[in-house]
């Protein structure tokens, strides 16, 4: 989708920048920044560059911090999707990577849940019937064929953070309230029941894309949840997280 619109600072920018160059000790929020000076574990060079060259015009920083979770959870994965809802849902937010053959496959718009704002998603939850969307790092199960339609289930792998998504039936599927043309007259796309949707248009190539054991990383500057997932400090040598 060849959309090129006008980059800004995210909310929480200071955190956010201390953590894409320090470690992220299990401490409170308050306390990140007082420990920005330790040694930080880093994503592959090549993985990180790799995501920024294919997505110019998606905020680096996001990109390093879903670099650095994929080399956390399954540094071997072939496909991460990457959701910036730190955006408006009027722009194209959602980016699919084919990482064997270093290509950006889709650039989308997506939804966010009703629960979690109007135009911009600001609350997240991991508790059913909240209707909101949730951050952190998923695994791609299998597609099936639902009350929506072509849908792809997801597997949260971060504890208290998304780990209730597949009892909450968050999944990827296509929607008629993701277009331009509801943009156009609402000044905001629709929005799920937490479910990232994109267009109908593109929901089969994408879901068959990223299925069966592949990664989607959804970011929001979540303080805490910056200062404490697993996923932006593990041990590098170590069993790889998503295999535990």
């Amino acid at each position: 989708m060849p959309i090129h619109t006008p980059r800004h600072w995210l909310p929480g920018a200071a955190l956010f920048s201390a953590l894409l160059l320090s470690p992220l000790p299990s401490v409170a929020s308050d306390d990140f920044l007082t420990q920005a000076d330790m040694p930080a574990p880093q994503p592959s060079p090549a993985l990180d560059q790799t995501l920024q060259r294919l997505a110019p015009d998606a905020d680096a920083r996001v990109m390093r911090l879903a670099a650095r979770a994929l080399s956390c959870a399954d540094p071997d994965a072939e496909r991460l999707a990457v959701i910036d809802f730190s955006l408006p849902s009027t722009e194209p937010r959602l980016w699919v990577f084919d990482l064997q053959r270093q290509r950006l496959l889709f650039k989308e718009l997506v939804s966010h849940g009703q629960g979690s704002g109007n135009a911009v998603a600001q609350n997240f939850s991991n508790v059913p019937e909240s209707h909101q969307s949730s951050i952190g790092l998923f695994r791609t199960m299998n597609s099936y064929r639902g009350s929506n339609g072509y849908s792809l289930r997801l597997e949260g792998l971060e504890p208290g953070v998304n780990d209730l998504a597949y009892e909450r039936a968050i999944v990827i599927h296509g929607a008629d309230y993701v277009s331009e043309d509801f943009i156009e007259q609402t000044g905001r796309l629709g929005r799920s029941h937490g479910c990232p949707a994109v267009r109908q248009e593109v929901a089969t190539p994408l879901i068959d894309s990223i299925k069966e054991d592949q990664y989607l990383f959804t970011y929001y500057p979540d303080p805490e949840w910056l200062a404490s997932s697993n996923f932006f400090r593990c041990d590098r040598d170590a069993t790889p997280l998503a295999m535990h």
